[in-house]
């Protein structure tokens, strides 16, 4: 065990996070999962959504045998939508191919959709004991200030010298601890700014502390200008308080979830809605914004009350009138849940 390892350990032991629920029990499914939903996700935030969707789905082949929808449902509002869909679809894989547990090689792990070599890694280490390195973000932030390696973490080079610093400091013993240790250390010693380099185990041999580099590395990214873009949403809502659903298509942000007919602007706002059914007036609610990590939706949502269905929907597998009481067995995105379920009251007809 490297002098880097036994320290972290002796840290770990003492002030570790050791009663997050995923290790009670640690087994590999309930690992895998946390590991899904805690990829570019804090802990604080996680944990519900981990409790929510282990009372429902327990096991991982109760996950592969649920519908996509009550998938997403549990899923919505994490954001990343992928990564539910992934860990459906590997849910499934282990199901036909694995005898539906998770396999413990290293190389049928990382071939089920949605697990690289870091998440792989981590579920083989904290579910099995096995001796495999990790790498996500706060492991990279740990070791690049230890080693003191400039240059931002995704270029090749640098992920390289990561990976070899990783696979080095990875003990045989306690291989389980200390996946969990050095993902502590990164979430609250060692954080993006302001690290609390005063309380860190590692301060004495850090070459980011001792030369004054904590603000320095990682190596920040090249910025880059976040563009802005907008959309109508139409909030087609009939004589018994149900709105129009459609599905989103199989590419772009919040693909296959549940969400809210869209147009660019008014006149095909009022096409749009004139196709899908009769309607007399709208009424234009309060504008927001949406942050996605690529760019912004300056959103405006327009609502068309009373508006009666222009044609039948039945053959449609896309479209879907919905009781607002109905909305949380459905996969929606999290701004369009809260914009439905905060709808004013339906007007007078």
């Amino acid at each position: 065990m490297t002098p880097f390892a036994s320290a972290l350990l002796a840290w770990f032991d003492r002030h570790g996070r050791h009663d997050l629920p995923w290790k009670h029990p640690r087994d590999a499914y309930r690992v895998w999962l946390s590991e899904i939903m805690l990829q570019q996700t804090q802990v604080a935030t996680v944990i519900p959504y981990f409790q929510r969707f282990v009372a429902k789905l327990p096991t991982l082949p109760e996950l592969a045998a649920a519908d996509e929808d009550t998938v997403l449902a549990l899923w919505s509002g994490l954001g990343y939508y992928r990564r539910a869909r992934f860990l459906h679809r590997a849910a499934q894989v282990c199901v036909e191919k694995h005898n539906g547990e998770m396999p413990r090689e290293f190389d049928a792990l990382a071939a089920l959709p949605g697990i690289g070599r870091s998440t792989a890694g981590a579920i083989l280490a904290q579910a099995y004991g096995l001796r495999f390195p990790i790498l996500d973000g706060n492991v990279k932030r740990v070791l690049t200030r230890y080693h003191g390696i400039a240059g931002h973490p995704s270029e090749r080079e640098v992920e390289k010298q990561l990976w070899l610093h990783a696979d080095a400091h990875t003990p045989a013993e306690r291989a389980d601890d200390y996946t969990q240790a050095i993902m502590d250390l990164g979430a609250t010693v060692c954080v993006r700014t302001r690290p609390l380099c005063a309380m860190c185990p590692m301060q004495g041999d850090c070459v980011a502390h001792r030369d004054n580099l904590t603000a320095q590395l990682p190596t920040p990214k090249p910025g880059k200008a976040i563009p802005t873009r907008s959309t109508i949403m139409l909030i087609l809502r009939d004589g018994e308080g149900r709105v129009l659903l459609q599905r989103r298509g199989a590419q772009g942000v919040w693909s296959g979830l549940w969400s809210l007919p869209e147009a660019d602007d008014s006149d095909g706002a009022w096409r749009e809605a004139q196709r899908h059914a009769r309607i007399d007036d709208a009424q234009s609610l309060t504008p927001f914004m949406h942050v996605f990590s690529h760019y912004r939706l300056q959103i405006q949502p327009l609502l068309f009350d009373g508006a009666a269905a222009a044609h039948t929907i039945a053959d449609n597998a896309n479209l879907r009138w919905c009781a607002i009481a109905d909305l949380p067995a459905l996969g929606l995105p999290a701004p369009v849940r809260s914009l439905l379920m905060a709808l004013p009251e339906p007007t007078a007809l």
